[in-house]
């Protein structure tokens, strides 16, 4: 019993020194599990009754009792100071507020355009089942060309149309079907996804060419596939991104070495009715090249291209933004003006 007694003086000791050295609301909750919660302190001393007589027992356990309501009521106590003093720091802030602190006009930042219309057009696709995927900038000749089926003599390769670095086989990427073929190795068939991302052509600069820019880049590959998938999904896509049903689009044969068929999209240009430089005199506004996946990038994929098939396309994202937003020059994306970005 008596060290009972001597415990009880040192939780009484303890507590009254915690609970007085609590200032934050943390500190109070710390004070309660270790002192008052199912496995504190006090839990402790109830349970050393257990082993006095039973006439101490009958001594001891009102005593205990009183000890936790006291021990409760410091808590409750404590709890309510903690909670007016913050209410008195709320009113003196609000007291010593400076109105003429704020400061008008405040400049605010925003998404850019490009990042607006890549969400957009993830959703759409997202919508509709695909993933999004992604994959590195910096690519080696393998992955950005050989399973691609670009052949070491195409004109792609050569240093005026890519970026190559000093180390031996390893480049910006110049397209984002890169990320297409990481993919199908990493995860195999059935897949659908797009991969938006930047890439980089060694190209001069004008209204609707840039050195880098960004592009969505999609694949699909399963049973069955055909080329009258690969329009109904661009369609849908394009009806969806432009909000409209009537768009006025063609579809003309291209060659891409890792599609066969191949075929390219071209929008009616908003800015010209008999061709301007953005159109380059055309009329038309290139999308995009999209068609069928060429059996030996399946091969390349240890994907048997007897059972599975499966399209592929691309688009550029700064064209779609020109043609969704009436936007006449490509470089007005990157010049970092205020006022065009305001815009959006």
């Amino acid at each position: 019993m008596k060290s009972l007694e001597k415990n009880i003086t040192i939780f009484e000791n303890e507590f009254k020194s915690a609970i007085q050295s609590a200032e934050m609301f943390d500190d109070l909750e710390k004070v309660r599990v270790s002192f008052l919660g199912r496995k504190g302190k006090i839990t402790e001393l109830m349970s050393q009754m257990k082993a006095l007589p039973i006439e101490d027992k009958r001594k001891m356990g009102p005593k205990l009792n009183l000890i936790r309501k006291n021990s409760e009521q410091s808590y409750e106590d404590k709890k309510r100071q903690l909670i007016q003093k913050q209410r008195d720091l709320e009113i003196l802030k609000k007291q010593q507020f400076d109105v003429t602190a704020y400061k008008p006009e405040t400049l605010q930042g925003s998404l850019h355009v490009i990042t607006k219309l890549t969400e957009q057009i993830e959703n759409i696709f997202i919508s509709m089942g695909y993933q999004i995927a992604d994959g590195p900038e910096l690519e080696t000749a393998h992955y950005n060309f050989d399973a691609l089926n670009i052949p070491d003599d195409h004109p792609s390769r050569d240093t005026r149309d890519t970026f190559w670095l000093e180390t031996p086989g390893l480049l910006m990427r110049t397209e984002t079907s890169a990320i297409q073929i990481h993919e199908l190795e990493k995860q195999g068939v059935p897949l659908a996804l797009i991969g938006p991302g930047k890439v980089y052509r060694n190209e001069a600069t004008d209204a609707s060419h840039a050195f880098i820019f960004r592009q969505v880049e999609g694949l699909i590959v399963d049973k069955d596939i055909s080329m009258g998938n690969l329009l109904a999904t661009v369609k849908v896509v394009l009806q969806k991104l432009f909000e409209k049903q009537d768009l006025e689009i063609r579809v003309r044969s291209a060659y891409f070495p890792f599609v066969e068929p191949g075929i390219e999209f071209d929008f009616c240009c908003p800015f010209c009715k008999s061709g301007c430089s953005t159109c380059k005199q055309t009329g038309w506004i290139e999308l995009g090249g999209a068609g069928l996946v060429h059996p030996n990038v399946l091969k390349h994929c240890k994907i048997d291209p007897k059972v599975y098939s499966g399209f592929a396309f691309g688009f550029g994202v700064e064209r779609l933004a020109m043609i969704k937003y009436g936007i006449n020059d490509i470089r007005l994306f990157h010049s970092g003006s205020i006022d065009f970005l305001r815009q959006f």
